[in-house]
């Protein structure tokens, strides 16, 4: 059981480092994915094959391959999502629903996300910057500043804002629950006993999810979804008083026969509530860290040069290139299929390591240096 699926890739005459019994080539990911993910590139060249525990994941960094993969047979042979992820309240979220449920989710979401929608957020981005820069003017000159401490607590309250019509203000309260609780679903580790049983024995997954048991802090969790609770109750009371990412949900929200119905085939639009708790929940999540992150890595590039950036844009996209808040992106096969060559069974997972792939020099001119333009 523990060394049968490893002659998957050699099958395939797909190179890769030599996976360890049970554990694939996890122990590898001590080194960050991003520097494992570089020496697999360096070693094997732009196609490889490696193992979560029993899982395999096939990478690629060939871009006619990344386009039929992430484009042309995206949705006919390929889902964005990997089974067995325990992710509790968070369930229902866009990102961890696939097909006919993935569909009627996004179908709802997409609206919200529209150019004039979010032309409606921007005066609440800047409300909130201004907040950030009166706290940053009260502080000690002489001291640092950690960046991270600054643009989180200023992504946190414009999410919240804009998602929820909620005044956080977590930049002058760093104390907040909100604050605090986030900070600790992001403390993940790697080396979380639950997280390696699961790699390990797969089977384990289902019955520690009837256990209630999730990879991330339970009582975070809890506190959010029962907070979202509050503000999605508070927001029918109101009787559609409020214009947010939240009430624009409720509108379309549906009993959970209808999404059933739907399931079956019937042409039923909506969400329901506990898919419209996930999506707030990802809101929060998704938006929190990777906004943050950027704006960390980005700002001490900017301090030195500023004033020889022509496009603030451009000067981001280099950004994101150099320090992506993704590290990889994956795509699960739903069936067998040969895309340029390379047969790829039902149920691999196809990996882009985008921190490869933004570091190549055959892409890249200079990749380890930051040109904006």
């Amino acid at each position: 059981y523990g060394v049968s699926p490893y002659g998957y890739f050699k099958k395939l005459g797909i190179p890769g480092p030599r996976p360890l019994p049970f554990l694939g080539t996890c122990l590898s990911y001590r080194k960050g994915f991003q520097h494992f993910d570089m020496e697999c590139f360096h070693k094997y060249g732009s196609i490889w094959g490696i193992f979560d525990g029993r899982k395999p994941l096939l990478m690629i960094t060939d871009s006619n391959m990344i386009k039929a993969v992430m484009v042309k047979e995206c949705y006919t042979y390929f889902t964005n999502r990997r089974d067995g992820i325990m992710a509790g309240p968070l369930a229902d979220g866009l990102s961890l629903v696939k097909d006919e449920k993935w569909r009627r989710i996004r179908s709802v979401l997409s609206p919200i996300f529209t150019s004039g929608r979010l032309k409606e957020v921007f005066p609440i981005a800047i409300h909130y910057a201004d907040i950030m820069m009166a706290s940053l003017k009260k502080r000690n000159l002489e001291e640092p500043v950690q960046i991270k401490e600054i643009v989180g607590p200023y992504s946190l309250d414009v999410i919240t804002s804009a998602s929820f019509s909620v005044d956080i203000d977590s930049i002058n309260n760093p104390n907040d629950p909100f604050v605090s609780n986030i900070k600790k679903i992001l403390k993940f580790s790697f080396y979380n006993p639950l997280l390696w049983i699961i790699t390990m024995l797969p089977f384990t997954t289902p019955i520690f999810e009837k256990l209630g048991l999730s990879l991330l802090e339970n009582s975070s969790i809890n506190f959010f979804y029962k907070a979202l609770r509050k503000i999605k109750d508070q927001h029918q009371k109101d009787h559609g008083s409020r214009v947010d990412f939240l009430q624009l949900m409720i509108e379309s929200q549906i009993s959970d026969q209808q999404a059933e119905a739907k399931a079956t085939g019937e042409s039923i639009k909506g969400l329901t509530d506990h898919e419209i708790l996930s999506q707030s929940l990802i809101f929060i999540f998704g938006g929190y860290e990777t906004t943050g992150s950027t704006l960390t890595l980005l700002a001490p590039v900017l301090y030195e040069a500023l004033m020889q950036m022509e496009y603030l844009d451009m000067a981001i996209n280099e950004s994101m290139r150099l320090w992506s808040p993704a590290p990889r992106i994956e795509r699960a096969c739903k069936q067998t299929v040969e895309i340029h060559g390379v047969t790829i069974p039902s149920d691999t997972l196809v990996v882009v390591p985008t921190y490869v792939l933004h570091r190549d020099p055959k892409i890249w001119e200079s990749p380890e240096t930051f040109k904006p333009e």
